[in-house]
């Protein structure tokens, strides 16, 4: 079936996907078993405006199904699932590889002034203003395994929600509700101390990757959010509290949550 066979009404003020669709994906993953009615509608809802609104690029030889960009839209826009549509503005496309892709890098030695250049593996990366890239084989091992702790959808999207505000720095734009100060300190507090156990060689339950700077440590608590609540309340519940506040308690749960 056709995209365009999928989506109904696509110029009404709400655009709407099949039943069987929509039946199909929420059927696939237990990421989306804790949502109740209203939310999977709201999801539903959400995940036709972003295909309405998004481009879709295939890349490095991928064959992108229809299947696949009706999942990619509804983890994206399980985020911000409480938030609104608008939380994804500001860019258009996402670009879709078969697996993990390579990207040139520049590295500045600030104490020597030396660039360096190489390439580093990804599987996902968020662009300001630009696309969001995703490899798809991490994307379906996410729907098949939702609760392992990773989600490379969230991680990015969460990176677009930081970029909202201009600056990508771990603050998000805020809703209601949610003071700027009470964010930045809860989390700022949280990092630190895991900066300080990955330089000291301890294990953590949170990615050391997220060590790196206050925004990939927004990213990375974002995916356990999703994908291991219960286990980011057990290491960091402040944290674990907060980001329910921002995504909503109801973005996802583990089986047992």
């Amino acid at each position: 079936m056709s995209l365009s066979g999928w989506l109904r009404g696509l110029g009404a003020s709400r655009p709407e996907i099949t039943d069987a669709a929509w039946h199909a994906l929420m059927a696939r993953s237990r990421l989306f078993a804790k949502l109740d009615a209203a939310g999977r509608e709201r999801l539903r809802g959400l995940a036709a405006r972003f295909l309405a609104r998004k481009t879709f690029t295939a890349a490095a030889g991928h064959a992108l199904t229809d299947e696949q960009r009706l999942a990619i839209a509804a983890l994206a826009c399980l985020p911000i699932l409480n938030l609104g549509f608008d939380w994804l503005g500001g860019w258009r496309e996402v670009i879709v590889y078969p697996g993990e892709f390579r990207v040139k890098r520049e590295h500045h030695d600030e104490h020597t002034g030396v660039v360096t250049e190489g390439e580093d593996a990804l599987i996902g990366e968020a662009w300001e203003r630009g696309p969001v890239i995703l490899s798809w084989a991490d994307v379906a091992t996410d729907m098949k395994q939702p609760f392992d702790g990773f989600n490379v959808v969230a991680h990015e999207i969460a990176h677009k929600l930081d970029m909202l505000d201009g600056a990508m720095n771990g603050v998000p734009r805020l809703p209601p509700g949610i003071a700027r100060r009470d964010w930045i300190e809860t989390l700022q507090a949280s990092y630190d101390a895991l900066v300080r156990a990955v330089d000291r060689g301890r294990e953590t339950f949170i990615d050391p990757y997220a060590a790196e700077s206050a925004d990939e440590y927004f990213a990375c608590v974002s995916e356990l959010h999703f994908s291991d609540p219960a286990g980011l309340a057990r290491a960091e519940p402040a944290v674990a509290a907060l980001l329910a506040r921002f995504y909503g308690p109801r973005g996802a749960a583990a089986p047992n949550g």
